[in-house]
């Protein structure tokens, strides 16, 4: 026969195990309503403030340094195509042909990255308008999986062009620095809208790593990277 302190352990392990199921189902249903909800919200709200702005103020904290975000939120039609045309020229060429992933550079990455050194991404900028608004710049299958989550949500709610226009509000492009007309005012004096075509491939050319590369401070690297965007520019088109 099976002593009390046995019987009784055994409804307290089943009360456990259910209290412990309710508050993982009660989690997990508050992720969904909350992610989902706050895309369709930026689907009409302008985003002013996202993770990855919050992570690098506390990290220039972290470095004696006092926090700094540069960023102001422009419409649409306060960003000049030249901008628009040097991203998609450098980060998406494919961008209004896909479903948020583009499966060619995929395979091609996955062919070339077996003989690489350094293996290259094929990140849409579906997928790094979600990173950007959504989560962490830190690199892990729990980012990516959740990288791929937000992309197929913000791919059926938002149309192309605001998914566009949120990035190009919220791309990280210099120390403290995010969005095209931050980047237009601090490094070139000017407004995203009159950005020239030449200073838009030169922002462009610093996204892959921002915060060691300058749009202001151009390396010859950047520059030759500046000369290869915009003859790529020649061939990008824009819906009407």
């Amino acid at each position: 026969m099976k002593s009390n302190s046995q019987s009784k352990k055994v409804p307290l392990q089943r009360k456990t195990k259910r209290v412990i199921g309710r508050l993982i189902f009660k989690l997990t249903l508050f992720f969904f309503i909350w992610s989902i909800g706050s895309v369709i919200l930026y689907r009409f709200v302008p985003v002013y403030f996202t993770p990855l702005m919050g992570i690098r103020s506390v990290q220039q904290v972290s470095k004696g340094e006092k926090p700094k975000i540069k960023h102001k939120w422009v419409s649409s039609k306060k960003i000049s195509d030249n901008m628009r045309r040097a991203v998609l020229a450098s980060e998406d060429q494919r961008f209004f042909d896909h479903d948020g992933f583009d499966r060619v550079e995929i395979k091609k990455a996955l062919k070339e990255n077996k003989t690489r050194k350094r293996p290259r991404g094929a990140s849409t900028i579906s997928q790094q308008t979600a990173k950007n608004v959504f989560l962490w710049p830190r690199s892990s299958w729990l980012r990516k999986g959740m990288e791929v989550y937000f992309t197929v949500l913000i791919e059926f709610f938002w149309p192309k062009e605001r998914i566009l226009t949120v990035y190009l509000n919220s791309m990280e492009a210099g120390d403290g620095i995010y969005g095209a007309e931050a980047v237009a005012r601090e490094h070139f004096d000017t407004t995203a809208a009159k950005l020239t075509a030449s200073q838009s491939a030169l922002i462009a050319a610093t996204l892959p790593n921002p915060l060691r590369f300058s749009s202001e401070k151009p390396s010859s690297y950047i520059k030759q990277r500046q000369s290869r965007i915009l003859r790529q520019m020649r061939t990008v088109k824009l819906p009407a």
